[in-house]
């Protein structure tokens, strides 16, 4: 039968599904792209305004900065918290399912903001936000498993795109939003942005192989990731590298006034900002993912802080908007290699079956780093002042980089997007593997 053929009956791989997969990965590519640009075009669009919205909409006069990092923070809590569950039900049932069911409750979550007129109604529509978020690491998941090996790294690289497209248009589309129809009815558009994200991805065709039996615990997926030294220590700089760079989240637009800019502007002027890096990561992370695929993921990996690192330094001594602008650009010029080597490597070290429920572990890492840095950023940025908040990110990515040099190679994996090499040897938990030549990490 032609659904035999394909591997497509109704949530089980099939005999033939490996074929289905080589049908359909460019269409899933494709429509993943999609889904996620919307998803998180609509996230950026409203949430680097948080503190604006703070201030003049919910009345928050003193203590913003503490007040837009625990709004910002709180709903990643959550999410890292649920992460392993929803990773688990993928796992189960797969991941298209998750997508649908997190793009629908992100999108009634932004809508609900609108109607929300004091701060602590604000973070309890944040802690429902946690709850229903994993649009993003069921993506990444969903490309792991239904895309030929030899495509992966391909394929990562694109899809950071979506996202960094979305990080471009989302901040500016919000800025010039605020002043036309202001910021609370941006929360609409928001909405409207995430439903649609969830209306795409129910075109995507995926092969999946029904898990049968006892569904694995969240303990039984730590102790089994714990089992893989490999995938730990990506787990490990998942979580410095989040915190690094979500450390500045809440003070992006108050330090664009400090600098200079108007207060009736600084949506827009911070939107063009915002946008910088998503500029830089739409023309460099396929390049990055390429390059990673030839030389190693650890070398891309170890590029990428290196450059972000001193990058975030630089950031310290800048005065003009303009400068700042074009600083932000040129790290994320170098920062856009190391999310696609990290979800890359996280492919690589892991089995098939266990894929799903590791990419949303490493959700959770990400998660509980999104969370610190916030709260970090919220509270050193009132306490030690703002471009000193730079110089701690760029010395934890330059820390980060160390690391990774430290780190001992291991079997060499080509993730291509046009090589016939064979499928890499899946690490076991628990291998050893110290005695292999290549890349390790």
């Amino acid at each position: 039968m032609a659904a035999q053929r394909y591997g497509i009956i109704f949530g089980y791989e099939a005999k033939g599904g490996r074929h289905g997969v080589e049908l359909y990965w460019k269409r899933n590519l494709r429509i993943l792209w999609f889904g996620l640009f919307f998803n998180h075009m609509a996230y950026t669009l409203s949430v680097p305004f948080f503190p604006l919205f703070l201030q003049h909409d919910l009345g928050i006069t003193r203590g913003v900065e503490v007040w837009a990092g625990v709004s910002i923070s709180i709903s990643f809590l959550i999410a890292g918290l649920c992460a392993p569950f929803w990773g688990s039900l993928a796992d189960k049932y797969g991941s298209k399912q998750t997508l649908i069911r997190s793009g629908v409750g992100l999108g009634i979550a932004h809508l609900a903001n609108y109607f929300v007129y004091d701060p602590y109604s604000f973070l309890a529509v944040r802690i429902f936000q946690g709850l229903v978020a994993g649009f993003n690491p069921a993506s990444v998941a969903l490309i792991g498993t239904n895309t030929p090996q030899k495509h992966v790294g391909y394929a990562l690289g694109v899809i950071s795109t979506s996202t960094a497209a979305g990080s471009i248009l989302g901040p500016l589309a919000g800025g010039v939003l605020s002043h036309w129809i202001g910021l609370r009815e941006c929360f609409i558009a928001s909405g409207v942005m995430t439903l649609l994200s969830a209306l795409i991805v129910i075109g995507v065709k995926e092969i999946h192989k029904r898990s049968e039996g006892r569904r694995p615990g969240v303990i039984d997926d730590l102790k089994r990731a714990a089992g893989n030294p490999r995938l730990m220590r990506v787990y490990a700089l998942i979580l410095l590298v989040s915190t690094s760079v979500f450390i500045v989240e809440p003070l992006l637009t108050i330090f664009v006034v400090q600098l200079g800019g108007s207060v009736d502007n600084a949506a827009l002027s911070s939107g063009v900002v915002f946008s910088a890096v998503g500029v830089a990561t739409v023309l460099m992370a396929p390049r990055w993912g390429r390059l990673g695929a030839r030389i190693g993921y650890e070398r891309t990996l170890f590029i990428g802080l290196l450059g972000g690192g001193l990058g975030g330094i630089a950031q310290l001594a800048v005065q003009h908007i303009a400068a700042f602008g074009m600083l932000r650009f040129g790290y994320g010029l170098f920062f856009a290699a190391v999310y696609p080597a990290l979800n890359a490597l996280i492919v690589q070290y892991t089995e098939d079956d266990f894929r799903g429920r590791a990419v949303s572990l490493s959700q959770s890492a990400s998660q509980f780093g999104i969370v610190l840095g916030p709260l970090l950023g919220g509270f050193l940025g009132g306490w030690i002042g703002i471009p000193f908040v730079f110089l701690l990110t760029g010395l934890a990515l330059l820390g980060a980089a160390w690391g990774v040099r430290t780190l001992h190679p291991g079997k060499q994996v080509v993730l291509t997007s046009d090589s016939a090499a064979q499928p890499p040897p899946v690490e076991r938990a628990g291998q050893d593997n110290s005695s292999q030549s290549g890349r390790h990490l």
